[in-house]
Order: C-alpha cells, then sequence, then structure tokens
C-alpha cells in the first residue's frame, strides 16, 4: 500500500488524504469513515499534521533571508554576511547664536548634552551636542557657531553606557537602549595606564586591513532591536585587558519625526572653563538674557530603522559588492550605507557621457526629505565612498534632475449611482497616489504606465463611465536671478509636435530690459524635428502674442531637449526662482532616463467631474453631450 504525499497545508485536503489512505488499507474494509467516532480520530490526526506542517513551513521559511519575517530571523541572516541594518538616524539641524554675560573668563563653553528644543506640529524635540564648544569673550558677548561654520545639533539625548572586561565570562556587550543612532556611537576603552576615559576605539564594517593592535570595533543588531559591541580577539584587533573599563557614547532619536522643526529655544548650560581640559573646577555662567537661536538649516535627514524589506534587498547586494565601489550597483548599495536618508540614487559612468568623461562616475541621489542633498552631505558621502572606491575614481555628486508627470483628467460619472461627487474625486486622487507608490514611478529609471492610470480611474468606482485623460511632462528651471546664464532642459522623451507652435509653455517670468511677464514658446522647423524657441509677452489688450527675443534658443522635439542661450532672468512668478518648462510627450507612455527620477506629480495634476448626461438619462439622445479634447490646449502660459 503506498504511502500518501501530503503537499500542501489545507485541513480539509490533509483529512480527505487520511481518509483514502485508510481505505486503501484492508484492515478497514466496510468502515464508515463519517461515523461519529471515527471521524473524530480522522480530525485529530488531520489538525496534528495540519499544525506540524504549518511549523516545519515557518521553520524552513525563516531559514531563508527571502522569505523570513520576523525582524531577529531577517537580521541574522544577513549578518552571516556581513551586513548590518541601518538603525535609526537622528535629524540635524544647524544653529547659531550669540549670547551677553558679565562673566570675567575670556572664554565661555557650551556643555554636552542638550542644546535646544525644537517644535514641530505641536510636539517638542530635544537637540543635544555630544562634545563641549569653547569659544572666546569680547566686550561680553560671545559667538557660538557662524553662518558658514554653525553648530551642528542632533534630535535626541546622549546617553553613556560603561561596561568592565571580565575574561572569565562569555561576555557580551550589548547596549540596553533602542531607538540608537550607530553613527552617534563613541566608545573608549581605559585599561590601567591610560588617563582619562582612554583610548578612542575606531568602527569597522569589515576586517580588511586589521591587525593585532588594531583598536577596532565592530557593531550587530540583536534581539529587540538592540546594538551589540564586537572587540578584537587578538588575531583580528586588539584583545581588551581584564579589568578594562569600556565608556559608550551615543544618541537615542525619534528617528523621522524629528524632521521639520524650523524654530528653536535655547535649553543648554555655559560654563567659564572646559572641564575637560581646566584645573579648577569651572563655574556655571548665567546669561544676561536667553540667547536668540538663527536657524541655518531646519532639522532634517531623520530616518527609521531599515525595514525589512530594505534589509532582504540590499544585504545581498552589498555581499556583491565586497565592500568596493566598481559598478553602479555597488554604489547602489554603498550610498544607502553612508547615506542612510538615500530614498533612490543613480550612478552614471562618465564614458555614457556626451562627450565622454573617463574616470568619472556621476552620482544622483533623491533623499527621503526633498529633493536635494545638502552641500554638507555631499562632502560627507564622497569622504565616507573614499573607503570604497577605486583609485583614480573622480567621484561627483550632481543636483537632482526631476522629470514630473502630470495629468489632466476629466472623469465621466454617473449621476444616478453616486452620492457625493466630492467624495468621489477624493477616491479617485487617493488611488492615484496609491499607484504613484507602486514603484513604477517616483525612482530613477521610473516608467509611466499610462493604461494603467487609466485603468485605475476607470475601477475605482461603478459610477465612473470614462475618462479622458492628457499627459504633460515638466522640468524646472533653476533660475540664476540677475546674471546671464545658458539653460539646457532634457526631457529624454520625444515632445508631440503641432506645426502651428505653442508645443513648449512655461509659467511666466522677467528678463533685463523688459518689465512684461513673459514665457517661452516654440516654432517648429520644417523639418518637424527641430525648432526655435522664442520670448514671448502676452499683450493685454489685443490678447496676441508679442515676441520679445525671436531666436531665444532651440528645441529638439526627438531627443526631447530644450536649450536657452545666453538670457538674464530677473524675476520669476514660482517660488524658489523657478521656471517651470511644460511640454507634451509623443507617447503617452512617459520613460525616466537612469539619471533622471520620474515624478508623478499628483499635486500638480487635475481631477475634472464631468456629467455624463447620456448615462445618467437626462440626454439620452447624446444632444448637448459635453465633449473634452484629448489633445493640448493652443495657450501661450503654462496653467
Amino acid at each position: 500500500m503506498p504511502f500518501t504525499k501530503f503537499t500542501n497545508l489545507d485541513f480539509d485536503q490533509i483529512k480527505q488524504q487520511i481518509k483514502d489512505y485508510l481505505r486503501a488499507n484492508s484492515n478497514f474494509t466496510d468502515f464508515d469513515f463519517e461515523g461519529s467516532n471515527f471521524s473524530v480520530l480522522i480530525d485529530t490526526l488531520a489538525y496534528n499534521t495540519y499544525i506540524s506542517a504549518f511549523n516545519s513551513n515557518l521553520v524552513v521559511n525563516e531559514s531563508f533571508l527571502d522569505s523570513a519575517t520576523l525582524r531577529e530571523n531577517v537580521v541574522s541572516l544577513a549578518r552571516n554576511i556581513g551586513y548590518v541594518p541601518r538603525s535609526k538616524t537622528a535629524a540635524r539641524a544647524s544653529i547659531k547664536f550669540q549670547i551677553a554675560t558679565n562673566t570675567s573668563s575670556p572664554t565661555l563653553t557650551l556643555q554636552p548634552g542638550v542644546v535646544c528644543v525644537g517644535t514641530q506640529d505641536d510636539t517638542d524635540f530635544i537637540f543635544s551636542i555630544s562634545e563641549s564648544i569653547t569659544t572666546t569673550v569680547n566686550n561680553g558677548l560671545a559667538q557660538f557657531g557662524t553662518t558658514s561654520v554653525p553648530i551642528n545639533v542632533l534630535e535626541g539625548t546622549f546617553l553613556t553606557s560603561r561596561f568592565i572586561v571580565d575574561g572569565s565570562l562569555t561576555q557580551r556587550f550589548i547596549l540596553d537602549n533602542s531607538n540608537i543612532d550607530t553613527s552617534s556611537i563613541v566608545v573608549y576603552v581605559k585599561g590601567a595606564a591610560d588617563p582619562g576615559l582612554g583610548k578612542q576605539y575606531k568602527i569597522i564594517d569589515n576586517i580588511v586591513g586589521v591587525t593585532s593592535k588594531s583598536e577596532t570595533y565592530l557593531i550587530q543588531e540583536v534581539q529587540d532591536e538592540k546594538y551589540e559591541l564586537l572587540f578584537g580577539d587578538g588575531t583580528f584587533g586588539k584583545k581588551l585587558e581584564d579589568g578594562s573599563q569600556i565608556t559608550v557614547q551615543y544618541v537615542i532619536t525619534s528617528g523621522k519625526d524629528g524632521n521639520g522643526p524650523r524654530v528653536f529655544t535655547f535649553a543648554g548650560s555655559f560654563t567659564d572653563k572646559d572641564p575637560a581640559t581646566s584645573i579648577t573646577p569651572p563655574s556655571v555662567v548665567v546669561p544676561t538674557s536667553p540667547p536668540s537661536i538663527d536657524v541655518i538649516q531646519a532639522a532634517s535627514n531623520g530616518g527609521d530603522i531599515e525595514s525589512l524589506d530594505s534589509v532582504k534587498y540590499f544585504a545581498p547586494r552589498l555581499y556583491s559588492a565586497q565592500y568596493r565601489a566598481v559598478t553602479a550597483r555597488d554604489y547602489e548599495s554603498i550610498i544607502q550605507t553612508v547615506y542612510p536618508n538615500t530614498e533612490s540614487v543613480s550612478v552614471v559612468g562618465g564614458e555614457e557621457l556626451d562627450p565622454p568623461q573617463f574616470g568619472t562616475v556621476l552620482i544622483t541621489i533623491k533623499p527621503k526629505n526633498g529633493e536635494f542633498v545638502s552641500d554638507f552631505d555631499k562632502t560627507q558621502i564622497l569622504q565616507k565612498l573614499k573607503s570604497y572606491s577605486l583609485t583614480g575614481i573622480n567621484q561627483k555628486i550632481v543636483d537632482l534632475q526631476v522629470l514630473y508627470v502630470e495629468v489632466e483628467s476629466f472623469i465621466y460619472y454617473n449621476s444616478t449611482a453616486v452620492a457625493n461627487v466630492n467624495d468621489l474625486n477624493t477616491k479617485i486622487t487617493t488611488a492615484l497616489n496609491t499607484y504613484s507608490n507602486s514603484g513604477d514611478v517616483n525612482r530613477f529609471g521610473g516608467r509611466f504606465k499610462y493604461s494603467k492610470v487609466l485603468n485605475v480611474i476607470d475601477n475605482i468606482d461603478n459610477a465612473i463611465t470614462s475618462n479622458i485623460t492628457r499627459v504633460k511632462i515638466r522640468r524646472n528651471l533653476n533660475a540664476l536671478l540677475n546674471q546671464f546664464a545658458q539653460y539646457e532642459l532634457c526631457f529624454g522623451n520625444q515632445f508631440n509636435v503641432k506645426p502651428g507652435g505653442l508645443n513648449i509653455k512655461s509659467t511666466g517670468f522677467k528678463i533685463q530690459g523688459n518689465s512684461n511677464t513673459v514665457y517661452i514658446t516654440d516654432t517648429p522647423n520644417t523639418d518637424m524635428e527641430t525648432g526655435v524657441i522664442s520670448i514671448v509677452r502676452k499683450d493685454e489688450q489685443t490678447g496676441t502674442n508679442v515676441v520679445v527675443i525671436k531666436s531665444a534658443g532651440t528645441v529638439d522635439y526627438i531627443k526631447g531637449e530644450v536649450n536657452l542661450t545666453t538670457i538674464n532672468i530677473t524675476e520669476t512668478e514660482r517660488i524658489n526662482n523657478i521656471v517651470e518648462v511644460q511640454a507634451f510627450p509623443e507617447s503617452n507612455d512617459v520613460i525616466g532616463l537612469q539619471d533622471l527620477y520620474l515624478d508623478f506629480n499628483i499635486p500638480n495634476s487635475s481631477i475634472n467631474m464631468v456629467k455624463d448626461t447620456i448615462t445618467s438619462g437626462e440626454q439620452i439622445s447624446g444632444v448637448g453631450y459635453k465633449v473634452t479634447s484629448s489633445y493640448s490646449n493652443g495657450e501661450l502660459n503654462r496653467s
């Protein structure tokens, strides 16, 4: 009698397979397997088999990185290939302030710890420094930080943990606090002959180049999102001596919740001497008036602990990179490690550029908060990349280039099937936002899939009968005000061309020597592949378009490129010196080039609700039915 093969976790199927197995056994001929007594026994066997199979399946799944679901298991599997998940990241702000004091001391020291309190959405966040800052006192005034060299404060509270090394024990050095920003960890080891806190040890992420005398340590995530310090064994890294004292300083933070504060209240303290260097005890100094804090950069770059999906994605890629930046994928993985605030990254080799720049790597980063990486962060990223990159490779971080995709959608609906049109409009916006987070868009090399968007809209509610959706693409021109400059905008998608022009539109701006608001427009050449860019104003009395500069640049409709010759822009309608330049794609499927971040810009899209009078039964014959054009309008300016 053959054994039954159990290949599923369905209780009913397992029960049926047990019955089939027993029926095939001659000892159970003519048994009533549906009888109450025998049915209970079979149910028990099936239940036991089901539980055992489920547990076995669970154990097997938790043994592989791709299928594991528990964070402890995912982290453990990632640890086997040398990957340390990113911790929470403290938001950072840059400030400066001046205090008035009556102290006779020539210097004033800002004590480590809490410096100020920032407020965001009626919630207070503490911002701190890890080390004291000393400055001179001139005429009773002390300046802490400047515009060019501000004080960098971290959101959170600095704590200190201490351990005594005991070689007789199997000892683990686990930091008891969760929510630690591991980039803030500073470790000191004090031996019998060491003064103060001892020697500062250096954190490493691999053992390459580590000797038996290297004063280094590693870090790894353990249970409950806590972190453990690992020291050398005398072969790889210096072995700790019995009785040595380990001092660990770190910050616990709120992560991304700490982003945003730009108004701070001072909460620090001052002394007339630096306690770390003074022989005599310092005295507390009280300012004659509360310091007013000037914000150089609002709190940003705070992030939560790395998600399981992110660990599963980046762990094998960082392992394949072997801590070296050679291929684009290597850079993608490593940059996520050195700059946790990365949402998406694009890496282009110089040999792919036109003209080629051999030996150069261009890196574009889309941060999680905002669109641009600060100059300070760029410097830090490039500095950290030096330990991974090959000698002779010049790395450059370039500002983000965003290709915005907008839709103008006219939604036809059956008025008898919908109670509230505004609610239906909200549902459409919500569904489009969900699509924008699907992975097709909002990333480098993204692709806006027109048919998917139409299906998303049509399937939201049965009341929707159809939709006419137009697609627009946009690049932002960052104007250099009051200086002559040339501009190049690459859309990376072929433009739709109408012989009459007005294919390229822009928001208003002003140029030197002209007080009128002007716009960018185009006139196609006879080949319909290239065209001339003109600067045009609208005559308020006649409504006609008046050419201000006939030839102000060129447009390549095939390549999707707009080039402006030397022009002096003095003012823009949009904030932040932005001129929005819009075109209509030849294909409604829009593709982002490798170095273009494709953003499905829903806030600047429009949803227009149109009553379907035929389906609603108001105009069965179709007379008076409102028809919407599927093509662009002929207006000069971008609406």
